[in-house]
């Protein structure tokens, strides 16, 4: 099943907190995977289907299983709750069934 084996921390995927001025705390998220995709370059509406057109999902997940940063691709849709689109090489059915798991294992 996709998905499956997705680690809470990913190498390469800093998230860390900087006090900005003020007092308040500024989250900081390290997005250079994005520029290792197997998408770079590619159309975004790829991955980003029609309802109901499988063909078009399939397509995207293809693309995203040759990637060399899906898992990070995967943690940062889940992370900002990405509702549409295949991310990770998961579609929105499949990060909601993820984010599940997740929290009744925690």
């Amino acid at each position: 099943m996709r998905g499956e084996g997705v680690t809470e921390h990913i190498p390469g995927l800093f998230r860390g907190e900087l006090q900005h001025g003020g007092g308040n705390n500024v989250t900081v998220i390290d997005l250079s995977w994005r520029q290792k995709g197997a998408c770079q370059g590619l159309d975004p509406a790829v991955f980003f289907p029609d309802e109901g057109d499988e063909a078009q999902v399939e397509i995207a997940i293809a693309v995203c299983d040759t990637c060399h940063v899906r898992v990070s691709c995967l943690e940062h849709a889940l992370a900002s709750r990405e509702k549409e689109g295949v991310w990770g090489g998961t579609t929105e059915r499949e990060r909601r069934r993820i984010v599940r798991q997740r929290r009744r294992s925690a």
